[in-house]
């Protein structure tokens, strides 16, 4: 099995707007990383080689991927230049008000959709983690991830 995330958002501000520059200027940057890193399996991406023209739920931005395990995924969001833009994303980003992010499993050679994901996002919201549904805390050392989170 691999494991699948997703990840969603609500723009600041329209992807043109020039407060935007700082993520969307770099948005290959990170995509081709995250291709050319270990454990890397698939991601989400239209015409334009990125996600940006996906929209799930009440109109929020998408990251759809799919890793071999978890500690592929940790490697990347905090090991490499991933983790500068991360902790920059309230300057394009709403803070979430939901959950806005969701893991599951799915068979080697799936790919998720987006409604299979947001549906695992809505049961991960409604009834905790579980087989189904979990996040972080589900499949990774709780203390480093904390300490992670502070940085």
């Amino acid at each position: 099995m691999h494991l699948a995330e997703l990840n969603i958002g609500r723009f600041k501000y329209p992807t043109s707007d020039p407060r935007m520059a700082g993520f969307i200027d770099n948005l290959d940057l990170v995509n081709a990383i995250a291709e050319r890193s270990a454990g890397f399996v698939w991601r989400l991406k239209g015409d334009n080689n990125n996600a940006t023209e996906f929209r799930i739920g009440d109109d929020m931005a998408v990251n759809l991927s799919v890793w071999e395990n978890a500690q592929a995924l940790e490697n990347f969001v905090f090991n490499t230049i991933h983790v500068k833009f991360y902790r920059k994303k309230e300057q394009w980003f709403d803070v979430a008000d939901k959950m806005h992010m969701v893991l599951w499993y799915v068979p080697e050679g799936h790919e998720p959709t987006l409604d299979e994901a947001w549906e695992r996002l809505q049961d991960y919201e409604q009834n905790g983690p579980s087989e189904r549904a979990f996040g972080w805390a589900e499949v990774m050392d709780i203390e480093r991830m904390r300490a992670l989170r502070c940085a």
